[in-house]
């Protein structure tokens, strides 16, 4: 039998994936918790560069010649969400610590806690790989989303605007990152892109006080945002030579890191060229296109260490804790929200190319 907060409707608006480039609002049933499950009333749901490209229709989401379709048609999308716990089952809202009218967001994964990569830890990286909004699990483009038992999730201050406590997800993510960058002292950091993903990399390094901390970007906008969260240095790559600029700065040797959070290709070679021998790239971005790079500059000609990142492992207790924190620029980071109606012109927002956003959410609660 579940607790319930208050009487709940019947039914929700939730915006619903049927294939690329069609996403519909849509009536559906408001899900009943059930055993060692929560039901949220949303409070707020990311767009994030990922959601873009599934709803383009990316090979990596909707497959191609090698690979099947992964994403699930007919599944709610949205994964990066916070949410007031409205119903629930008695003994998953004690054994997650929390109670009816707590807020909480839940990380992106549900992993299966039986696979190779859960047995020995790594559950970000589970084999089945069950993730809100997009396989297994509805996410929270809706008024209500259900959180099954195996979703992991963390407490968040009702202080704080809906679409900065959501901003938690992307935010953990970036720590991850950084935390995969191995940051020393005396480092000097370079993060290739100024977005949501980008400042985000660029406040996590500013955390581990490196030498130097540049961003690159296109749009001096962003970059002033870039300078706002702790870059030291900000370079506008379409009006400055990026490599020439590092090399300069550090006696010709070039960067120890690069964090690259694009989604462009070209930021690949960019990064392999601006780096010093032995150093070290994070690959955060997915990639709409094909990316290629010169494998001998990896190998032969500077031995340099190439890691990819994937959601926010161990991180989001930090991130949260950042964010309670109020000292980053949040209200310029968080640029637009939408109601739930209002959702393509939401996702058309985040693909505008001229950057006119950085981070844009739907909240539920907003009426047209």
């Amino acid at each position: 039998m579940s607790s319930v907060a208050d009487s709940l409707p019947a039914t929700m608006r939730a915006v619903v994936m049927h294939g690329p480039e069609d996403y519909r609002l849509e009536e559906r049933p408001v899900p009943e918790p059930g055993d060692g499950e929560l039901l949220l009333r949303v409070d707020a749901v990311g767009i994030c560069a990922s959601d873009l490209k599934c709803y383009h229709g990316a090979a990596k989401f909707w497959g191609d010649e090698r690979r099947p379709e992964w994403v699930e048609r007919g599944r709610i999308p949205g994964h990066e969400f916070v949410g007031t716990i409205v119903a629930g089952d008695p003994a998953a809202l004690e054994r997650r610590g929390v109670a009816l009218g707590d807020r909480v967001a839940a990380e992106q994964i549900v992993p299966c806690g039986e696979c190779l990569y859960c047995r020995e830890g790594s559950y970000w990286m589970c084999d089945v790989h069950d993730m809100f909004g997009f396989k297994g699990y509805d996410g929270a483009m809706a008024e209500y989303v259900l959180v099954p038992p195996r979703a992991l999730t963390h407490p968040v201050s009702r202080e704080l605007p809906g679409q900065v406590a959501a901003f938690a997800e992307p935010l953990s993510c970036a720590f991850h990152a950084v935390e995969r960058a191995e940051i020393r002292f005396d480092d000097t950091v370079v993060v290739a892109g100024a977005g949501p993903i980008g400042l985000s990399a660029i406040a996590g390094a500013r955390q581990k006080n490196p030498l130097r901390l540049i961003a690159l970007d296109v749009l001096d906008e962003k970059l002033e945002l870039a300078r706002e969260v702790g870059a030291d240095i900000v370079v506008n790559i379409t009006t400055e030579d990026a490599v020439a600029r590092i090399k300069e700065l550090t006696g010709g040797y070039g960067a120890d890191v690069y964090i690259e959070a694009t989604g462009h290709p070209s930021a690949i070679p960019q990064g392999l060229a601006l780096l010093r021998k032995l150093g070290r790239f994070v690959e955060y971005s997915v990639f709409k296109d094909a990316a290629t790079v010169d494998w001998s500059i990896i190998s032969d000609d500077k031995e340099l260490d190439v890691r990819g990142a994937h959601l926010g492992p161990h991180t989001w207790p930090a991130a949260i804790k950042l964010l309670e924190a109020q000292t980053l620029p949040m209200d310029e980071i968080c640029t637009h929200q939408f109601p739930l109606e209002s959702f393509q012109e939401a996702l058309d927002l985040v693909g505008d190319s001229a950057g006119r956003s950085v981070k844009v959410s739907l909240i539920p609660s907003l009426r047209p």
